[in-house]
């Protein structure tokens, strides 16, 4: 037998000889391990969608002569935050158009003008989907927060317990032999390890993705700012 193996049976057989306290601590340390591995691994793959989906509606929205062109195909970017913002200046365009009397919003077409009645209106409307946009991005990253914060300190409080369940040993059999005092504290200390493998990558995943979410809200404030220089150029 490896040395990797012995050592995986001793970790093993410490979970399952440590006591109901120990083996609670465990448990509830195992299931935020088990919630925030969901979470990471969901988020990277919807990070990914989005950054995909953000080039792809950026290189359509740019080759675009007419609002009425982006919109239509807004549905295949649902994923990009920027569609979202899009649509909600879009909406916003057209609102103020038809209040109006004038046709819909459509840069470079050939009919007249149209005029916008209020211009900080649509830049309220840009910052409100920006909002919604964000507040989705960022849904379950406290999760992450929680079980980075919480998860070792759960872990210390099963160390606590095992180390007095170790001390009540000692005293029941009267003698600080190593033999008798070393697995109380080896099954102790399992619970910190526990507390310390969930914390980690919560912690490494939660400033990752936060990191991943200010990019994200630079890049829609610029494309607001983008839409505004656009709706201002061809609606007022």
């Amino acid at each position: 037998m490896t040395p990797h193996s012995i050592a995986g049976d001793g970790v093993i057989e410490l979970v399952l000889r440590s006591g109901p306290v120990a083996k609670f601590v465990l448990l509830i340390l195992a299931a935020f391990s088990v919630v925030s591995w969901g979470i990471i691994l969901h988020k990277l793959w919807h990070f990914r969608r989005i950054q995909t989906q953000t080039a792809r509606f950026l290189d359509v929205f740019r080759r675009s002569s007419k609002f009425s062109e982006v919109y239509a195909v807004c549905q295949s970017f649902a994923t990009s935050p920027l569609a979202g913002i899009f649509q909600a200046g879009y909406a916003e365009l057209n609102t103020q158009l038809r209040q109006s009397g004038q046709p819909p919003a459509s840069p470079g077409g050939p009919s007249a003008r149209p005029i916008l009645r209020s211009l900080s209106a649509v830049d309220r409307a840009l910052l409100r989907a920006a909002a919604v946009e964000v507040t989705g991005i960022e849904r379950n990253l406290s999760v992450l927060a929680t079980t980075a914060s919480i998860t070792p300190f759960i872990g210390l409080f099963g160390t606590v317990w095992g180390i007095m369940t170790s001390f009540q040993r000692i005293a029941s059999v009267g003698s600080t032999n190593l033999g008798v005092v070393a697995p109380g504290i080896a099954e102790a200390l399992i619970a910190t390890a526990a507390g310390l493998f969930a914390a980690i990558p919560a912690v490494y995943f939660y400033n990752h993705f936060v990191a991943d979410v200010k990019r994200l809200t630079s890049s829609m404030d610029d494309f607001s700012l983008e839409f505004l220089n656009i709706a201002e150029r061809n609606f007022t």
